[in-house]
């Protein structure tokens, strides 16, 4: 299924709350483009960690930036990030990284500098991206904008689960701990905090399936499309 004019999906919502994996399979489902915003703030982290770069010196976070090139390719239905040539799609997401990510993304410098990235995905294709500000900053007008959220201990062991299968020693404590700290950087940054657009619709996917809350939100967008066809637009 595909509109012949660009529709954007806009998923927002807090750490954990199954956000990439929605719009992995949604995009998929539509044959629209998947963009994981979070994995661009996740190798920028990365790179500045790498580069011992202080987040608080903005002649060091400017000199980064301007030394970072970022590439989503999707491969076989996945999404693979590369940092200046290098895949670094599993290294983005250990504990070290989640732990400094909402810091970096709390950088004025680095929101301004990936919203020029992010929007220019959207430029020709229809898309489906998953963030913290999406459908309130990069994308305002997108067609559908969803919130997602979830309870707090469900999404600790939903992200625990995560980790230990891929080999990743941690505890439960710990990713809760994370979470909660992710959660008070994204919800009170000065710059595009986390907060729910006033058009958007949640999804609050505690007691939801992935299966099911795919459904769900597969429904609103073919409405979207079929509304658009009705009307001539697509």
């Amino acid at each position: 299924m595909m509109a012949k004019e660009p529709i954007v999906v806009a998923i927002d919502g807090y750490s954990s709350c199954g956000k990439s994996t929605t719009a992995r399979a949604l995009a998929h489902r539509l044959n629209f483009v998947y963009a994981d915003s979070g994995a661009l703030y996740r190798a920028v982290t990365l790179f500045f960690l790498r580069k011992k770069v202080n987040f608080s010196d903005l002649g060091e976070v400017n000199h980064a930036l301007h030394n970072i090139q970022l590439d989503l390719r999707p491969i076989d239905g996945d999404l693979q990030v590369w940092l200046n040539g290098e895949d670094v799609t599993s290294e983005i997401r250990q504990m070290y990284v989640s732990d400094a990510v909402s810091e970096v993304a709390a950088i004025k410098a680095v929101r301004e500098e990936l919203l020029k990235v992010q929007q220019e995905m959207a430029s020709q294709k229809s898309l489906v991206m998953d963030g913290r500000d999406i459908g309130t900053t990069v994308f305002p007008h997108a067609q559908l904008k969803i919130f997602m959220t979830a309870d707090p201990k469900v999404r600790a062991q939903r992200r625990y689960k995560e980790l230990t299968e891929k080999g990743e020693h941690t505890t439960y404590e710990e990713v809760f701990a994370n979470l909660a700290h992710r959660d008070l950087i994204d919800t009170t940054r000065k710059e595009s905090p986390l907060v729910q657009a006033q058009d958007a619709i949640v999804v609050d996917n505690t007691h939801l399936s992935k299966g099911e809350q795919l459904d769900l939100i597969l429904g609103m967008v073919r409405a979207i499309i079929k509304s658009a066809e009705n009307h001539g637009f697509a």
